[in-house]
């Protein structure tokens, strides 16, 4: 027969002042208002910054037209801007009928959050892969063809949810996100990695490095 496990006292009071706490933001209305509405102003400040990192580099190089990171810039500055929608109406969000569209309400910024992140990746890559002379022409194919897979799958989920509302499915697909933005992180880490510990060793002159530096 095993002993149950003995807190201190200072420790027992401290555990329950926190879930005190806790249970009182999770009920309180004003409280989760104001946690929403928070975020919506923080995602609504980001959003901000990319567009006029997006105006900056379109003022300072416009002859390249639409460049990788401008095309990026302007995808970041879309998700932070739905986020701070989605999070500044999130009681119309909750509301909506079918529920479908609350789903997809939420999972869009997701989605869009690894189209912009994996084309961050893709940038990424191409400088590894000029640098090392290796090809690139499939980098940007496998980056389509990756984002097409991925809203194609999310679009079905949404489509049975719209038929058949299902919290199994709603379940999936929320891990399905999940998985998303946890790939999107991966090839972050790959990529990222990769590049700094190469552009620590190869010199200024490289042909990858040079070009990308003319887009910035």
């Amino acid at each position: 027969m095993t002993r149950p496990l003995l807190l201190p006292l200072p420790a027992m009071q401290f555990v329950g002042l926190a879930g005190g706490w806790w249970n009182e933001i999770n009920e309180s209305a004003q409280w989760q208002d104001g946690i929403f509405y928070t975020l919506s102003g923080a995602f609504a400040l980001v959003s901000l910054i990319a567009l006029i990192q997006l105006i900056r580099i379109e003022l300072r190089v416009p002859e390249y037209g639409w460049t990788t990171q401008k095309v990026f810039h302007l995808m970041n500055f879309i998700v932070n801007g739905v986020r701070a929608l989605v999070f500044g109406f999130h009681m119309h969000v909750f509301g909506l009928h079918p529920k479908v569209l609350t789903s997809l309400a939420l999972d869009l910024p997701g989605l869009l959050f690894f189209s912009t992140y994996t084309l961050l990746v893709l940038f990424w890559a191409e400088i590894y892969h000029q640098a090392r002379s290796l090809p690139t022409d499939k980098l940007r194919v496998f980056y389509i063809s990756i984002n097409a897979v991925i809203y194609c799958i999310q679009a079905v989920i949404w489509v049975y949810l719209w038929v058949n509302d299902n919290s199994v499915v709603e379940l999936i697909g929320k891990i399905f996100i999940a998985v998303v933005s946890i790939i999107a992180a991966l090839g972050f880490l790959l990529y990222g990695g990769r590049l700094f510990f190469m552009l620590r060793r190869f010199p200024i002159e490289s042909k990858g490095r040079r070009k990308k530096l003319h887009e910035v």
